[in-house]
């Protein structure tokens, strides 16, 4: 028996050792400086058609603000199309008086916003435009950002994710610093290194732009609580593996209260799970049969789970791996536990260093401990009473 336990935690350990490697790598890889690649010319921008989707499920409050960041950065052939979905408040309106076309979808049945999405692909069907763009109605799209989006989409001809950022509440707390910094760290740095390397990265939820033949092909309607994640990895074994462009901002805003903060977290790291427990083999299994890298690097990376989370698993091994040497059993699961965490924690001070020491002292980092406990409740209730329904997070006032 102890020697299936010491196998056990052998096989662990070195999934968390190999785990933690790939992660060092992204982020060692993202210091290095990227190549900036030129991409179409001015006169090609000016002869690139574009359409804006943003769907909305009651965003009043917000939508204004993303329109007015977006409209300056169109072109006369360019367009936005909100979809107002399910909308019970002023959002249609809205929309309308500033002068863009909204459309409105009712299913109380089928909700979420991968059935939205589809919703506006099928309007845009009878006149495509060359690029499709995804954005959130409640974010902030940096200048030049619409133009950057658009011709890494056409020179490469795959789907290209930018680089997508979330705003601390106006009086953060030591908890929105950190999730914020771990936000930036998979949706900048993870992401930089993998292009650095010239691999591709996920799908992060908004500021994506796909050439109009690789997007009329995917099957957007669903309710799957990460729609975007899910979107990606199914264009990437069909053979269009996303890519990033750091040159592209879009910003977002962590909600200030804490049932909303708990209710967006939950939807995304339980929608990571998921993804990775059903998509993970599926990539090993199509990495072999069509032989490509791409896949691998993909598989590798949705394997890397949620940093509060690998943390918590690499402790939890390597306290059990301690007992299996105080025990005499073993000195290896612990030998291996160790040199997984040295790498996991300089993972994190290499992107520290490099992205997050400006914006998070590093008196609230050493406090990631206690951002672990807050979270632990949120992947116990994955193991029992897992998120499956798409729920929108409250905005703030």
């Amino acid at each position: 028996m102890l020697l299936i336990v010491t196998i056990l935690f052998n096989l662990l350990s070195g999934i968390i050792l190999l785990l933690s490697f790939i992660l060092l790598i992204e982020c060692i890889a993202a210091l290095f400086p990227s190549q900036i690649v030129i991409n179409s010319s001015q006169s090609e921008w000016e002869n690139i058609s574009v359409s804006v989707l943003i769907p909305a499920h009651n965003e009043e409050t917000v939508i204004t603000q993303t329109l007015t960041s977006i409209i300056p950065q169109l072109k006369s052939t360019d367009q936005i199309i909100v979809i107002a979905d399910n909308c019970t408040d002023n959002t249609s309106e809205i929309v309308h008086k500033m002068g863009i076309k909204v459309i409105s979808r009712d299913n109380s049945s089928l909700r979420g916003k991968g059935y939205a999405l589809d919703f506006g692909l099928t309007y845009l069907a009878k006149n495509p435009p060359n690029i499709v763009i995804f954005i959130d109605a409640d974010c902030y799209i940096s200048p030049d950002s619409i133009q950057n989006l658009t011709q890494k989409a056409m020179t490469t001809h795959k789907p290209v994710q930018g680089l997508y950022l979330m705003e601390k509440p106006p009086q953060p707390t030591p908890k929105h610093q950190i999730s914020a910094f771990a936000f930036k760290v998979k949706n900048l740095v993870r992401p930089l290194g993998l292009y650095n390397v010239k691999q591709p990265c996920l799908l992060t939820g908004t500021g994506m732009a796909f050439p109009w033949e690789v997007i009329q092909k995917a099957n957007l309607a669903s309710s799957h609580i990460v729609e975007d994640m899910k979107l990606g990895l199914d264009l990437a074994i069909a053979n269009h593996s996303p890519i990033f462009c750091s040159r592209a901002t879009i910003t977002g805003y962590l909600p200030q209260k804490q049932e909303a903060a708990t209710t967006q977290r939950t939807r995304w790291e339980h929608g990571h799970l998921q993804i990775a427990l059903s998509y993970i083999p599926v990539l090993l299994k199509e990495s072999l049969k069509q032989r490509r890298l791409d896949l691998l690097v993909i598989a590798l990376d949705l394997s890397i789970p949620p940093l509060s989370l690998f943390v918590s698993l690499w402790l939890g091994i390597t306290l059990i791996s301690f007992l299996i040497f105080t025990l005499s059993i073993s000195y290896i699961p612990l030998l291996i536990s160790s040199i997984a965490g040295l790498m996991i924690f300089s993972a994190i001070l290499t992107a520290w260093i490099k992205f997050g020491k400006e914006e998070i002292p590093l008196q609230t980092l050493i406090k990631i401990p206690l951002y672990i406990l807050w979270k632990i409740p949120l992947y116990v209730k994955f193991l029992f009473k897992r998120e499956s329904q798409w729920i929108r997070t409250e905005r703030d006032s």
